[in-house]
């Protein structure tokens, strides 16, 4: 102990007592009382909520797992299997990961190609109406896999991942573009301006998404894929396609059309639509 120095006029005793805490100063704060009164659960409990709390949004809703949900909801096909008939309940719509499949339906007696899918497509959206008839059949073209989603898991997975809502809303509207498309192009009664129509509607697709020259365009497209496009059979477009090349607007590489100058070919288009004019005047 540190004694004061000698005249300071301060004793001892003195000293000592106002060195002491006073008796409000040892008791405790009401707080502090009400802290030391709680359990060993409740501390614990306080020590992780922080944590919880400090969690990020994100992380309580994560985005889907490919992995997880092929395994689980995965489905494999082969080249030639039916993934589901037309008429049938539709209990689950499709996601197709890898591979093509062809949609058809029959009018009266005939198969018709509605669309080719590619990955990424959504279909069999009946199972969104809660089992309502499929109104088409679903044709494997090569070994691929889908996912099988019912109407709940769908929908789940749609609520709590934005970015796979909006992909869906994207692709139906694109549906709904195609068939405006088919039926401006069932308008038309010669081949050629079928052929030509669909690919300036094709092109001009293609610009809008950056898959563009200067005054050209360029897209993937198969024959099958054209044609269910114009209603024709794969040979008749075929046929158009070749005049087209002959004519040089259009080159085809592995399965890729180029139009090297979009205006002539819409200037073909125009010549072809004042020909059918003039043949329905005579």
């Amino acid at each position: 102990m540190i004694s004061s120095p000698e005249g300071d006029g301060v004793a001892p005793d003195a000293e000592r007592e106002a060195s002491s805490p006073s008796d409000a100063e040892r008791a405790p704060s009401p707080a502090a009382a009400a802290d030391s009164a709680r359990s060993p659960s409740a501390t614990a409990a306080q020590r992780d909520e922080p944590a919880a709390l400090s969690a990020p949004v994100e992380s309580a809703e994560p985005g889907p797992d490919p992995e997880r949900l092929r395994a689980r909801f995965g489905r494999p096909f082969e080249a030639g299997d039916v993934i589901f008939r037309e008429g049938e309940p539709g209990t689950e719509a499709y996601l197709l990961e890898e591979g093509r499949v062809r949609l058809i339906k029959k009018v009266r007696g005939a198969e018709r190609s509605l669309m080719v899918l590619k990955p990424g497509d959504l279909f069999g959206e009946s199972a969104l109406l809660g089992g309502a008839a499929r109104s088409s059949t679903a044709i494997a073209l090569s070994r691929g896999v889908a996912l099988a989603l019912d109407q709940g898991t769908l929908q789940n997975l749609v609520e709590r991942n934005p970015a796979v809502a909006m992909r869906i809303i994207k692709q139906l509207v694109g549906r709904l573009r195609d068939a405006e498309d088919q039926i401006e192009i069932m308008m038309l009664t010669d081949t050629q301006s079928k052929v030509v129509n669909a690919l300036l509607k094709l092109a001009q697709h293609s610009r809008a998404t950056g898959g563009a020259a200067s005054n050209g365009a360029s897209f993937a497209i198969s024959p099958m894929e054209l044609s269910t496009r114009v209603g024709l059979d794969v040979d008749t477009v075929k046929r158009a396609v070749q005049q087209l090349r002959e004519g040089q607007y259009l080159r085809v590489a592995d399965e890729r059309l180029e139009i090297p100058d979009i205006e002539a070919l819409r200037r073909l288009f125009g010549l072809l639509g004042l020909k059918d004019e003039i043949r329905g005047e005579q």
